[in-house]
């Protein structure tokens, strides 16, 4: 069930995201936007609209929302890849933004996306509401900001400079931050277009993305660099602290399979209607990529 509504979710996120960027001007920064919005596991798009389904939002609109997310995390990874931060030559299977172009075209493809995110959730096609476009813009600032993925990004930047290596409770803290939090207004965000109860969701992507981050650490570790379609090993061949390092590689497995228990957990109210988010956590952590 996972496979295909993942699948469907991404075919139906690229179809948006290329219908929204058609009308844009012919000049490189857009032709960067285009391709750092190519492949991916659209991850953070099927929770936007998996949990906007649990809530009966059709997907005609909440694909919008989706679209938003992925917006912001390709630009996150078009930054996070620059020389002046994790210096990646390759991303998805390619040469990373700033290597196919320049670090300057990079930055303001990075730009353009987050401003392109935004632009997303206020439009009426997003919600009809403007009391909802303006609570799912509020939290999705918090979300990506200087509270949440930026502040993350600063302290994985700081941790590099600090002499020592992070506690567990710092690399938690920091991957909170900086990849957990969009992953978390992902989960939430379908409650939020139907003005329900997010609580549900959001407990299941904390879940999640908690998961996640650990399922990257030993990625990076087992993982093929082809296969993966980024560099691995340059944690270990930094000294970073990674939950591998501090939990060990079996007692990383063991924390990311209770994650993925408390977020089936906190899916109950839904039943089975929510397997396919259920199989997604289950997905996070045996992915090979």
């Amino acid at each position: 069930m996972f496979t295909g509504a993942i699948a469907e979710a991404a075919a139906r996120i690229e179809a948006e995201l290329a219908r929204v960027m058609a009308p844009l001007a012919d000049q490189p920064v857009i032709e960067g936007m285009r391709y750092a919005c190519r492949g991916g596991k659209r991850l953070r798009g099927f929770l936007v609209m998996e949990g906007a389904r649990l809530h009966g939002i059709a997907p005609e609109q909440s694909v919008v929302a989706a679209c938003a997310a992925e917006a912001l995390h390709a630009y996150s990874l078009v930054h996070d890849d620059l020389p002046c931060m994790d210096d990646d030559d390759l991303r998805r299977g390619q040469p990373t933004v700033h290597v196919k172009w320049d670090e300057a075209t990079a930055v303001l493809v990075g730009d353009a996306l987050q401003t392109l995110a935004f632009d997303l959730l206020a439009r009426p096609e997003c919600a009809p509401q403007a009391e909802v476009r303006v609570a799912l813009i509020a939290s999705f600032a918090k979300a990506v900001g200087a509270e949440g993925m930026v502040l993350g990004q600063a302290q994985d930047i700081a941790a590099e400079t600090a002499g020592r290596m992070l506690t567990l409770e710092e690399i938690t803290e920091l991957q909170v931050n900086k990849t957990g939090a969009l992953i978390c207004w992902s989960g939430a965000a379908g409650a939020l277009l139907a003005q329900a109860d997010p609580k549900p969701l959001t407990d299941y992507a904390a879940a999640l993305g908690a998961a996640f981050q650990i399922a990257d650490d030993i990625l990076d570790v087992e993982g093929d660099e082809a296969e993966v379609g980024k560099a691995v090993g340059k944690d270990a061949d930094a000294g970073k602290a990674t939950f591998v390092s501090l939990l060990g590689l079996e007692g990383a497995k063991a924390r990311a399979k209770l994650l993925v228990e408390q977020a089936e957990a906190a899916l109950a109210p839904y039943g089975d209607e929510a397997r396919a988010l259920k199989e997604a956590a289950r997905f996070v952590i045996a992915r090979n990529k």
